[in-house]
């Protein structure tokens, strides 16, 4: 049996009333774990210093680390930078220290290079900080004006709060857990704004083209009608993508993984979040067909 067939007769909105009091309650959970947790911004965005170093034979993290350990740099971030003879290194310091990392490091033996050293200053982790967040702003206005003027302002309000939904979800459970914010995960979580919306606009077109064509009457109906018609396509769109970043999570470096985590989150709450929260607002707000829609059932006999 196909997943369409399987999801033929489901109805979606059943569980609606569920899916407002979950998503609002997470909503809370994560605006919550940010205030009193708050956000473990990374060097991007803080400020320190970045090394990388390049020796004339692979070389082992766990002995590079336990010497920056004994060295007083327990919160350094160690990873290989192309291949394994190649390392960069992150700290989160309040100045350069480039030429004692390079003194922790050196092993008796092996030639070592220092390719790149480079200093971020905290001003400028904060002017990073406001960018990323204009940014984000600036990519739910645009939404908000193209979806707005592609449908109509309705489906936009459903669009901008199941983005905003997302978001808060993912920034929560990076704040619960004390996950690293830089900028890879910022790009990420950009990159879920595009994921999340490309869904809910698949499922806001199959919503309008069923008013206009079907003499569906209940709003419900028709919107349970059309995310039966779309579940197939955004099931195997979602799964497929998943297990791609699952990959991406378990055998890449740190930088890469906190990627992958966040797009990871962000498949999975806006696969959840195109379902039932950008639908479930239509259903609140009351959502209407064109007059001219309406004009047309009318004259065939129904409301």
């Amino acid at each position: 049996m196909s997943i369409k067939e399987s999801f033929a007769k489901f109805n979606f909105m059943d569980y609606g009333g569920v899916a407002r009091i979950a998503s609002l309650g997470l909503c809370v959970l994560a605006l919550a774990f940010i205030l009193l947790r708050g956000i473990n911004w990374g060097l991007d965005f803080t400020g320190g210093t970045v090394v990388e170093l390049g020796y004339s034979e692979s070389v082992d993290l766990e002995e590079i680390r336990e010497s920056l350990d004994d060295g007083g740099f327990s919160s350094a971030v160690v990873q290989y930078f192309g291949d394994s003879s190649t390392i960069l290194i992150r700290l989160n310091t309040p100045e350069d220290v480039s030429k004692q990392v390079l003194d922790l490091v050196s092993k008796d033996g092996v030639d070592v290079d220092l390719r790149l050293a480079e200093y971020i200053g905290p001003q400028v982790g904060k002017e990073l900080q406001e960018k990323g967040g204009l940014g984000m702003l600036l990519a739910i206005l645009m939404v908000l004006i193209y979806v707005s003027f592609r449908f109509q302002l309705k489906y936009a309000v459903g669009a901008i709060v199941a983005l905003v939904h997302d978001v808060l979800i993912i920034l929560g459970f990076f704040a619960l857990f004390q996950v690293p914010f830089d900028l890879s995960v910022l790009a990420a979580i950009m990159a879920v704004i595009g994921y999340s919306l490309n869904d809910t606009i698949v499922v806001s077109d199959r919503i309008r083209e069923n008013l206009q064509t079907t003499n569906i009457e209940k709003l419900t109906e028709v919107i349970n009608l059309s995310l039966r018609q779309v579940f197939g396509r955004t099931l195997i769109t979602s799964l497929t993508t998943f297990f791609v970043l699952v990959c991406l999570f378990l055998f890449s470096g740190d930088s890469i993984r906190y990627f992958a985590l966040a797009l990871m989150l962000g498949v999975i709450v806006g696969t959840y979040s195109s379902i039932y929260v950008s639908s479930n607002l239509l259903i609140m707000l009351k959502l209407e067909r064109s007059s001219d829609i309406s004009q047309r059932l009318e004259k065939e006999g129904y409301k």
